[in-house]
């Protein structure tokens, strides 16, 4: 019994959906009774023509340049790249700061704040930054290092940088 009344009631439901299709039947005309438009043609792709390079007194393209100041002169500074790496260089310089100053047995040590909160204690000639910075001078207010870096030439040169107190 409960599903044959069920039934009619799906019956009902759906019957009274038939008659609501004129507004839609009535759009669908209107539009396929609109102007067609016309779509402009895809642009036709230009054939290539090969360029033949002709060097003549011009320098190769593809030989990499040598700085004036480097030639005949052997720019030696490179960074020592087979050292073993000291615990400060995996860090940029901007993250680090400098807590405090220690003297132990007349030799001055920096005290130098890591952003994984840990305190490293360093010295004149340990390395610091991503830089390959070599501490250079301890005072009460600053650390100051030395830092190779690129030249943008092939080369390297040597640049001051300073890590002060918070």
């Amino acid at each position: 019994m409960r599903s044959t009344a069920a039934l009619l009631g799906v019956a009902a439901l759906l019957s009274a959906c038939a008659p609501g299709m004129s507004d839609l039947e009535q759009y669908v005309n209107e539009v396929k009774a609109r102007k067609t438009t016309q779509i402009e043609p895809i642009p036709q792709i230009k054939q290539y023509q090969a360029f033949a390079y002709v060097a003549g007194d011009r320098r190769d393209p593809f030989v990499p340049t040598q700085p004036a100041r480097d030639r005949g002169q052997g720019n030696t500074l490179r960074p020592d790249l087979n050292r073993n790496k000291e615990a400060l260089e995996e860090f940029p310089l901007d993250a680090l700061k400098l807590v405090g100053i220690v003297t132990y047995e007349n030799r001055i040590y920096a005290m130098v704040k890591a952003p994984d909160s840990v305190i490293h204690r360093v010295t004149i000639g340990n390395h610091i930054g991503q830089n390959f910075g070599t501490i250079t001078k301890i005072t009460e207010g600053e650390v100051r290092l030395n830092e190779i870096v690129a030249d943008g030439f092939g080369g390297f040169t040597e640049r001051p940088a300073t890590l002060a107190a918070e």
